[in-house]
């Protein structure tokens, strides 16, 4: 170990403050990508005197089912000032601010290897916890001040290069769908259709088709140069790109699969039902979803889109556990003339073009954070 290398709990200390008097209303969660979210807990009937009070440049974490998860989830509060959490969690905060940076710290945590050592020290079974002596026995590497700034504001600069790529991309798909509402949703009523256009199954205005996974047990298979999208792989954008496996010729070859070029429209029918993306790029994927194709496939893409949410809003209070093809057949759609299409997809061209190129540039961007989070294990003055 460097000489550099030092004991986490000697630079941190638990923190218990309780929201007496209920002085904090916001509530927030915690999840397993280290982040706050909005509490979905349902808090009728709790005292809720009894949450912790977390503040600014503190963190939150769950010590618990560690092994399980294969990841530690915790968090620096940044956004705002205070808030409440479940007293489950245990709160802590850098002890000395001049020694140790919250963000540097913050940062160590979300290196896969901290979650794959918190894994290993984690005990208590299947859903093993970590013990907090444990964690506090784990060890990071403590530059000087300055060369902790200079790391935090590289990384910084990244992350906000990639959330701003994030509000840009979100402002792109907003506008693509208000322009497809324009051009074929408001003002079309059904029993009065404009000349050209009319009510079809969804599946026959679109071609529907699976996919399958190669035998797993063939390594050959796998590791190849094909993207294989699976639901994991739904991105926060549009377009999907890299995925977490890739598949070689053989494995295609050896599977009910098949090749899906480029703005192929995958949804997902397991798992997170009903999740869409484009591909950016030529891929295969897994029997969990549907390729949905057309000759317009930037049409077919908002036309899913608009689909799916029908669909979802008429499984409103019921078991919405999988999708299935009659599914499709069942949704009736408004088919316009086909130049009209061809218009369409000619004029949002654009916008798909720019949503590409941002999402590949955030491909990059994150590609280049996490080298730069691997290297703090190397860190010197």
């Amino acid at each position: 170990m460097k000489s550099n290398y030092k004991r986490i709990g000697d630079y941190i200390q638990l923190v218990d403050e309780r929201n007496n008097g209920l002085k904090v209303k916001q509530l927030l969660g915690l999840s397993i990508s280290k982040q706050f979210i909005p509490s979905v807990a349902n808090i009728i009937g709790t005292d809720m005197e009894n949450y912790k009070i977390i503040r600014k440049n503190q963190f939150a974490c769950s010590t618990m089912q560690v092994r399980r998860d294969k990841k530690m989830p915790i968090a620096l509060l940044e956004e705002v000032n205070e808030a409440i959490i479940s007293q489950a969690y245990p709160i802590f905060e850098v002890k000395d601010k001049t020694e140790l940076i919250p963000e540097y710290l913050m940062m160590w945590f979300s290196r896969a290897e901290f979650d794959r050592e918190a894994c290993f020290n984690a005990v208590g079974g299947v859903r093993g916890s970590l013990e907090w002596e444990d964690f506090e026995n784990m060890q990071l590497p403590v530059p000087s001040i300055t060369k902790q700034k200079e790391i935090v504001a590289e990384y910084n600069t990244i992350q906000n290069r990639i959330k701003l790529n994030e509000k840009l991309i979100q402002k792109l798909e907003e506008t693509a769908q208000a322009v497809y509402r324009e051009w074929f949703v408001e003002g079309i009523d059904l029993e009065n259709l404009p000349e050209g256009w009319f009510p079809k199954s969804f599946t026959e205005c679109v071609k529907l088709s699976g996919g399958g996974t190669p035998d797993t047990s063939n390594q050959t298979f796998w590791n190849g140069k094909i993207p294989f999208f699976t639901p994991a792989d739904v991105s926060n954008g549009y377009y999907s790109i890299k995925t977490e496996k890739t598949i070689s010729e053989r494995g295609l070859n050896n599977s009910s699969t098949k090749l899906y070029p480029k703005n192929t429209v995958f949804v997902t029918a397991r798992g997170t039902v009903g999740a869409i993306s484009i591909a950016g790029c030529n891929m295969a994927m897994n029997q969990s979803c549907y390729a949905i194709t057309g000759k317009h496939r930037f049409y077919c893409h908002q036309l899913t889109i608009h689909t799916m949410a029908d669909l979802k809003n008429e499984a409103v209070g019921a078991v919405f556990g999988a999708l299935v093809t009659k599914d499709f057949d069942s949704q009736i759609v408004i088919d316009p003339p086909i130049e009209l299409k061809e218009k369409f997809d000619k004029e949002i061209s654009n916008i798909y073009n720019y949503l590409l190129s941002k999402t590949k540039e955030n491909q990059k961007l994150t590609e280049l954070k996490d080298l730069l989070l691997s290297r703090l294990a190397t860190v010197e003055n």
